[in-house]
């Protein structure tokens, strides 16, 4: 209470000493996403080649024995360990990332949204460490593991994410919000497919570590960048305790109190179809690299780099295609445009067995992640300012658990049924989409009725 009685002598939250402006969340997630991408097929291909080398499997990837469309078992069994180990990553950060993720978004409402970005980068930094070990020196694939609980420890990719979404509805009013978060959500993709060309690029004749180094240097300079050059949005911070049941029970509130009951009833509801749109997007994009590297696709390095590219293609397309559809409709039609072209892709995915096929399938995904930042937009409004850190580690919380499903449902459903139709998690992806195109329409004839309220938002 005394913190509080003195406030208005601390000084304000954004200090004039930043670099760049207020709340240029932008240049962090863009070099967080680049990491990332930069290290995933690579990962995958690593833990490839690893079991391929520990079961003396050395024909998989060559065009003559790919064509070859019997079943081979030992091939069958690398795809089933690499597709396992995949979940097993997923499902540890996700355990860890549960509780840390809430406890962190909610937190950065008191006491900014610096210290949330920091924690966040520092353990992506840690991960990739300790990647380049795991690779250097051999170690057992489960240091791997190991790196993806560490890093979601400190928050994570999602948490770095609802850091960032929550600086944009703090500086952001209610017209331009859903612009911006396409923005954000556009330097993800952009980001995604350099580095996608520049993992291609750099892994050569099987030396996975190249592209980790990279990331490392990046992901250095993403954590000074956090530190000492991100404008704070927070106009008044509170020191809080860290470590208290607070945290969680503000975002818990969210969702249960009485105050505006159809507002959290749209809350809860636009929460699962944005949960049903990430577990689909995440659960296909799991398994994309070993269905591109199997037969009867056998894509090498260099084509698994462009599908790697066309699968961040969206976030661009995506951009510019809300930002003119925008003037003709409104943002949740535009939503069930981009769903429709999206299980369309999801069922071209799941009958391709040549690489045109593949690429039209990435093609007809050009509108698909309009959907994401629509709803938080929508979902941003419905809180108040004060909530918007809560809102977003609630958020953070429904993509971990998103990326858990995927995991279970995507990397467990592949191998089961590799000897009837590979492509069966795909055409599984398209069939779940229809839960959020049925949901948008709900909820935008309940918007037109006169007692739904929107909390007045303001930069």
């Amino acid at each position: 209470m005394e913190g509080r009685a003195n406030s208005p002598a601390e000084p304000r939250a954004w200090p004039t000493r930043s670099v760049l402006c207020r709340g240029c969340v932008e240049p962090l997630v863009f070099l967080a996403n680049f990491a990332l991408v930069l290290q995933g097929p690579v990962t995958t291909q690593y833990l490839w080649h690893r079991f391929s080398a520990d079961l003396g499997y050395n024909g998989t990837r060559h065009r003559g024995s790919c064509s070859n469309h019997s079943v081979n078992p030992i091939a069958q069994e690398v795809e089933t360990l690499t597709s396992h180990w995949t979940l097993y990553m997923n499902v540890g950060g996700f355990l860890v990332g549960l509780f840390s993720s809430t406890l962190l978004g909610a937190w950065s409402d008191c006491v900014g949204r610096r210290p949330l970005l920091v924690l966040a980068s520092l353990g992506l930094l840690l991960q990739t460490v300790l990647s380049i070990l795991v690779v250097q020196l051999h170690l057992h694939i489960s240091y791997l593991v190991l790196g993806r609980i560490l890093c979601a420890l400190l928050g994570d990719f999602s948490g770095l994410l609802a850091a960032g979404f929550a600086s944009v509805a703090d500086v952001s009013s209610s017209r331009t919000r859903t612009i911006r978060m396409a923005l954000l959500e556009a330097c993800i993709g952009v980001a995604g497919m350099l580095a996608s060309f520049t993992g291609g690029s750099l892994l050569r004749e099987q030396v996975y570590v190249n592209p980790f180094w990279l990331a490392l240097a990046l992901l250095t300079v993403m954590t000074l960048y956090a530190a000492f050059c991100f404008g704070e949005t927070v106009k008044e911070r509170t020191p809080t305790r860290l470590f208290t049941l607070r945290h969680h029970r503000s975002i818990i509130q969210l969702y249960v109190t009485q105050a505006l009951e159809k507002s959290r009833k749209h809350l809860a509801l636009y929460s699962l179809a944005i949960f049903v749109m990430i577990t689909v997007h995440l659960g296909a994009q799991d398994i994309l690299t070993l269905y591109e590297l199997s037969a009867p696709l056998c894509w090498d390095s260099r084509l698994i780099s462009y599908g790697s590219a066309a699968q961040q293609l969206p976030y661009l397309t995506s951009l510019l295609g809300l930002r003119l559809l925008q003037y003709c409709l409104a943002d949740t039609w535009v939503a069930e445009i981009g769903l429709v072209f999206n299980i369309l892709g999801m069922m071209v995915f799941a009958f391709a067995t040549i690489t045109p096929l593949m690429f039209t399938g990435y093609g007809l995904l050009f509108l698909s992640l309009v959907v994401t930042p629509i709803i938080r937009a929508k979902l941003s409004r419905l809180v108040r300012q004060s909530e918007q850190g809560a809102l977003f580690s609630a958020l953070a919380c429904v993509n971990g658990l998103a990326m858990l499903m995927a995991s279970g449902i995507f990397n467990s459903l592949y191998p089961a049924t590799l000897n009837f139709m590979k492509g069966f998690p795909f055409l599984l992806g398209a069939g779940l989409l229809f839960i959020p195109a049925i949901l948008m329409g709900i909820l935008e004839r309940d918007n037109h009725c006169p007692e739904f309220q929107e909390f007045p938002q303001s930069p």
